[in-house]
């Protein structure tokens, strides 16, 4: 099971390597600012149309967040 504080990070990180603020980003994938920071800060458990939504928006694929989770949460 993924931990959504690992998750959020990394989503963080991905974010901010490509110098995009929570504003920018949840304006592009449509979704709330504040929705964001809960799955940034692993607060809120997000549908995949949600998490679809943002990691194409910064055009990341879900997949290679959720292996790196993964790959965290094992050491």
């Amino acid at each position: 099971m993924i931990d959504y504080k690992v998750f959020g990070n990394i989503l963080r990180e991905y974010r901010q390597s490509k110098g995009i603020t929570q504003e920018v980003l949840s304006g592009l994938a449509d979704v709330d600012t504040s929705c964001l920071g809960k799955i940034e800060s692993g607060l809120m458990n997000p549908t995949l149309n949600i998490l679809y939504k943002i990691t194409d928006t910064m055009g990341v694929r879900l997949s290679d967040i959720l292996r790196k989770a993964e790959e965290i949460e094992s050491k």
